[in-house]
């Protein structure tokens, strides 16, 4: 299984010089319900709504959403002994949450803090 950092979700939509591979696709993919937030908020940013809403929807059609409730949240209020933003606690915490019921799941990200953050806390990391 592999979690999708929204950093991977918008090299994809906005075609950026880093892309994750096709095969990134084809696997099981799990997020935050953050992600589909964070996406329509650079999205609407960008003003690319019309052109790109369709494709948003379609990503997000083929990922298993964490919702944030409290037993996925709560690793957020205990010290990651790293320096990152509110919203890479909760994917890191998302994460750990489904590593603590027993999931056999990789990171997808391109923020290297996250990156950083997760190999820390021995998460694996996929090859994006």
């Amino acid at each position: 299984m592999i979690y999708l950092d929204t950093s991977v979700a918008l090299a994809h939509l906005l075609s950026e010089d880093r892309q994750p591979p096709e095969s990134l696709w084809r696997e099981t993919l799990v997020s935050s319900r953050l992600l589909e937030f964070e996406l329509w908020n650079r999205i609407n940013a960008r003003k690319l709504g019309a052109t790109h809403g369709d494709a948003v929807r379609a990503l997000l059609s083929c990922v298993a959403m964490i919702e944030m409730v409290r037993p996925v949240l709560e690793r957020v209020l205990e010290p990651f002994h790293t320096d990152l933003r509110t919203i890479d606690t909760i994917h890191l915490a998302s994460v750990e949450f489904l590593r603590a019921n027993g999931q056999d799941v990789a990171l997808a990200s391109y923020r290297p803090k996250l990156v950083e953050a997760a190999i820390k806390l021995k998460i694996p990391i996929a090859a994006v």
